[in-house]
């Protein structure tokens, strides 16, 4: 069980308490917040916000990946994403994550300091990319996803895809505290499969790693609750709330001061011990 994991020079300890990640997407056509932080003094801005309302790491994508998301080459994701991130570093201290499943992208970022990639095809995508992320010795979060929504089994096989890119990453050189795992809410996932997992997000963490929870705005909320995408920060709040009593160590979030309001709520109440 890893009970602690460097980002940069920040050390997180697991249960400790809740973490959370914010989202910052410099991508004109993210499902959220789609266009929002393209310019550098608004994303920097962003940055201040979510870093003064309690975010722990900046989470940044260069490329949608909501469902239908276009695809953009290598050379327009590391445009869009490295001098954000060379001004993060610069002007804050703080972990930054870079959302990527591309081994050019997650090299250019490394170089310009992030300290972990956030893949969504959990290494399966690009089979260089563990290597450079063992290579230059940062953090990896893994997240479920897979081309064909379909299952026999689907809990034990969602738990069975995670282990395989968690085999991957060990088998590259990464080390074990660098490795954080996400069940994927939201990727190759019926709404229903979407709930099963959230209710069964145990069993992710019964793996030994800690894991990321990222649920923001999602489908599975709007559905669930027959609602927009700016009218899901409850829904969000709630699926986090779930996550920490399920064990999850890091949450990933638009919404950094409600969600972390509430999940510092919940720590309290299950920690107290009478």
């Amino acid at each position: 069980m890893t009970e602690e994991i460097m980002l940069g020079k920040r050390n997180f300890k697991i249960g400790r308490k809740p973490y959370v990640m914010g989202i910052l997407n410099v991508t004109p056509d993210s499902f959220s917040d789609g266009g929002s932080y393209t310019d550098l003094d608004k994303a920097l801005k962003q940055v201040k916000k979510m870093i003064d309302e309690g975010a722990d790491i900046i989470d940044v994508g260069g490329e949608s990946t909501r469902p239908g998301h276009v695809k953009i080459s290598v050379q327009e994701e590391i445009e869009r994403t490295c001098f954000v991130v060379e001004a993060i570093k610069e002007h804050f201290e703080i972990p930054v994550s870079l959302d990527t499943y591309k081994w050019e992208v997650a090299q250019a970022g490394i170089i310009a300091g992030v300290d972990m990639i956030n893949d969504i095809w959990g290494l399966k995508w690009d089979d260089r990319l563990a290597n450079i992320i063992s290579k230059h010795k940062v953090a990896c979060c893994l997240m479920h996803n897979r081309q064909q929504a379909t299952y026999c089994d689907f809990l034990k096989e969602v738990v069975s895809d995670v282990e395989e890119s968690i085999n991957i990453a060990l088998t590259a050189g990464i080390a074990p505290d660098k490795i954080i795992v996400d069940p994927g809410i939201g990727f190759a996932k019926s709404t229903e499969q979407n709930l099963y997992m959230l209710n069964n997000l145990e069993k992710i963490v019964e793996l030994g790693y800690p894991v990321l929870l990222g649920t923001s705005r999602k489908s599975v909320i709007g559905n669930t609750l027959n609602l927009p995408v700016e009218e899901r920060e409850e829904g969000t709040m709630a699926t986090s709330v779930l996550g920490l009593a399920k064990g999850c160590s890091f949450f990933r979030v638009h919404d950094v001061k409600a969600n972390l309001r509430a999940l510092k709520m919940a720590d309290a109440i299950l920690k107290s011990n009478g």
